[in-house]
């Protein structure tokens, strides 16, 4: 499966934070935001990913990431011109993603809970071995906002609407997505909307039209946070914070599960941590070279 981070868009709701970088580089907590979405599509096995952005934006990415090897990953990088709409993701890494299935994640979401590890491979044999997509609800208060789910007693999805002005319920539509092989050719065929963009929530339509898409609904105990606005920003890295401090573990530590994953080794780990310096996250990698903490698989 392979992976891409749709880390486009100007940020203007962040102005002026955002006036010189992008939203997505912008710290949250001890790290930048980017590290949390790259976390996610590590903790789910993926180690093929492509990174969208803006032509402004793009090489800032490339400076801080790189080709991803310290990560014990590989990453390409793909401008998006204008902010068409999160389809067109699909449309622009088609060559990227050739004949295999692919998960997308927006670069400005965080997630957090326990067994999520399990829950995103989970996602990805339905992609690959029921050919099935698959979208993950969360209950909102203001569900106007997103794309909205309405789900039988069964638990089963029936509709999915984009910012409807009635919802029909508080299920939102969260910022990841797991798609089977020929998600790029469906993208193709979306129509632009009213709003002048290619909507995530038609290609999931069609899916659903099809019988092929599957819901997971994060219950109680399971954070997602949308860091698009001032407050959300400070609500994730508080909440970042806490967890670090009162449980002893590092969420998005990005070579920790590279290190976990078998996919670099100590020496690789401990490198990684010298270039970090005396910083807190240095500090941490030496930690997990170390073998003094407990990986519990929910970091992200």
């Amino acid at each position: 499966m392979k992976g891409i981070v749709l880390a486009g868009g100007s940020g203007t709701r962040l102005y002026p934070l955002t006036m010189v970088t992008s939203k997505q580089l912008l710290p949250v907590y001890d790290k930048p935001m980017i590290y949390y979405p790259l976390s996610t599509l590590m903790l789910a096995g993926i180690k093929d990913i492509m990174i969208i952005s803006t032509p402004q934006d793009i090489e800032r990415f490339r400076d801080l990431l790189e080709d991803g090897s310290r990560f014990g990953i590989s990453l390409t990088y793909k401008v998006q011109e204008e902010p068409n709409g999160l389809a067109e993701a699909f449309i622009l890494g088609e060559e990227f993603i050739g004949q295999d299935s692919c998960a997308m994640i927006l670069g400005d979401n965080i997630f957090y809970g326990g067994g999520f590890t399990s829950i995103l491979r989970d996602a990805v044999k339905n992609a690959e071995e029921k050919d099935c997509a698959t979208v993950f609800g969360y209950y909102v208060p203001d569900p106007e906002r997103f794309g909205v789910v309405t789900i039988d007693d069964e638990g089963r999805a029936v509709k999915i609407v984009e910012k409807p002005k009635e919802p029909e319920s508080n299920y939102a539509v969260t910022g990841l997505y797991f798609y089977p092989s020929g998600v790029a050719a469906k993208a193709k065929t979306v129509e632009y909307s009213e709003r002048g963009e290619l909507e995530i929530t038609s290609l999931n339509q069609m899916y659903l039209d099809e019988k092929k898409l599957l819901v997971r609904i994060f219950g109680r105990g399971f954070a997602w946070i949308d860091t698009g606005t001032m407050d959300s920003l400070i609500d994730a890295s508080d909440f970042v914070r806490i967890i670090e401090k009162r449980q002893g573990i590092m969420i998005a530590s990005l070579e920790e599960i590279a290190y976990i994953n078998g996919w670099i080794d100590k020496d690789r780990l401990l490198k990684a941590a010298e270039s970090y310096g005396k910083s807190p996250y240095g500090e941490h990698l030496r930690t997990v070279a170390q073998g003094r903490i407990r990986y519990e698989g929910n970091q992200s």
